[in-house]
């Protein structure tokens, strides 16, 4: 009679006495994103908001628009808001800032500002995307306005009811 093992217990043998080097594969490190000028490049979205932003070493100054960003963010929330990303790094005074944004108030050129930093301070430096990341600064906010329907006011409101 033919003698076999049952297979349940050759691959509980397999698993006690691996055979050889156990292979561990390696993650793929990722590669700094610069151009020649030693710039990194995103663009940052919230709402109808668009930030294109390009973030270098240098000593803090952050430009939107051409203008210095206390003068075009006046809000000190906003400011807050836009400098979350190096915050996280303590490195508010390492990198230069320029952006130029697009569409939408205030609090969404902010919120698209902080959103392209952050992208590009990934570019620059990957080992930064985890904490980026777990912070949430890397998710694009998709929420938009809800559009206006037929038959309605605004969105959702509808006209003032009048019984006579």
């Amino acid at each position: 009679m033919n003698e076999q093992n049952n297979p349940i217990e050759e691959l509980q043998e397999q698993v006690a006495e691996p055979e050889g080097d156990l292979v561990i594969e390696e993650v793929e490190k990722r590669e700094p994103v610069r151009d020649d000028l030693g710039r990194s490049y995103a663009t940052g979205k919230r709402k109808d908001a668009i930030a294109r932003v390009w973030i270098k070493p240098g000593k803090g100054k952050i430009t939107v628009n051409k203008k210095d960003f206390t003068n075009y963010f006046v809000r000190p929330v906003l400011r807050m808001i836009i400098l979350q990303p190096f915050k996280l790094f303590d490195a508010e005074n390492q990198f230069d800032v320029f952006a130029t944004v697009r569409g939408g108030g205030l609090s969404g050129q902010a919120g698209a500002l902080r959103h392209g930093i952050s992208t590009a301070l990934q570019y620059y430096e990957p080992d930064y995307r985890p904490a980026l990341k777990s912070s949430g600064f890397l998710t694009r906010d998709s929420r938009v306005v809800e559009r206006k329907k037929y038959g309605k006011r605004k969105a959702r409101r509808s006209f003032q009811f009048s019984k006579r």
